[in-house]
């Protein structure tokens, strides 16, 4: 069952997917058709889920699920990656590496190798108040709070 985003408490569990390259506005508003469609109809063991998403900088899709109402299940999950999986083959990106690096420089929304991100931490091109995106966040008042951060305050602090 799809709810307004803003509507789900902060203990809601949050799944991150970031692309490697930004997603026009026609295809953000094609993708958050889907998205809808997708969670008006996600269950677990016949339960439908109470969730939502949020796009954010045309490059991020966030889906939440209020897990005080039903839990999301190991089948209820793999849905939503083969629902992910789908998108990539449709719009020919990849939302599933964990092995790449989302950044701010100025306006710009930069997306690099990890061991780029690396070679430019130690080549002083970012550094730890370069703001990040920390997608390891796992709930919604997690992601309120420490998604966007100086780098220095997230994972990527081993880097400097």
């Amino acid at each position: 069952m799809y709810v307004p985003f803003e509507t789900l408490p902060e203990e809601s569990r949050i799944w991150i997917y970031q692309s490697d390259r930004k997603f026009s506005d026609t295809e953000i508003a094609e993708i958050e058709e889907a998205l809808k469609e997708f969670i008006e109809n996600w269950a677990a063991h016949g339960t439908g889920l109470e969730a939502s998403f949020i796009t954010k900088y045309n490059r991020f899709i966030i889906i939440a699920v209020n897990q005080d109402i039903q839990q999301a299940t190991g089948c209820s999950i793999d849905a939503s990656v083969h629902f992910i999986q789908e998108l990539e083959k449709k719009y020919n990106v990849s939302l599933l590496d964990k092995m790449n690096v989302t950044f701010k420089l100025g306006e710009h929304i930069a997306y690099k190798p990890l061991i780029d991100f690396k070679k430019m931490a130690k080549d002083k091109a970012v550094s730890a108040n370069t703001i990040v995106f920390n997608n390891l966040v796992n709930t919604v008042g997690e992601w309120q709070d420490f998604w966007e951060v100086p780098a220095g305050e997230s994972w990527h602090s081993r880097f400097f």
